[in-house]
């Protein structure tokens, strides 16, 4: 039973990406890179299985990644020159753009099972 489609697609997006991705990183930081990206594709898993935890570890997992690219001069040099261009689209494209869209995703499925729960509730 998936929770909730937006979401596993855009987990699945993240995940893909993300290893088209690691050839072009940084070869210091491929431990890292593996561990995150293997904890989105654990992520969908738990997802696409149906729990509805796993949703929370989403938002907090998207927010570290944002955090994390946010605060890194390496990055931010990177995304305002452009100077690899395209590592730059594939920063802001995953490191923003799907993270941002798997936060809201989660947020809403949040939202909707806790409503669906407080309806089914008032209704006993």
């Amino acid at each position: 039973m998936v929770v909730d489609r937006h979401v596993l697609i855009t987990l699945i997006l993240i995940s893909v990406l993300g290893v088209i991705a690691i050839p072009f990183g940084s070869p210091k930081f491929i431990g890292e890179a593996i561990v995150i990206e293997l904890s989105f594709i654990t992520l969908s898993v738990l997802i696409w299985k149906g729990y509805t935890k796993a949703l929370y570890a989403c938002i907090a997992l998207a927010l570290t990644v944002v955090v994390g690219n946010s605060t890194s001069p390496a990055h931010i040099h990177l995304m305002t020159t452009f100077s690899k261009p395209a590592n730059a689209l594939i920063l802001i494209i995953g490191g923003y753009i799907l993270q941002g869209t798997l936060i809201y995703t989660s947020l809403e499925s949040i939202i909707r099972i806790r409503s669906k729960s407080l309806t089914q509730s008032n209704i006993t």
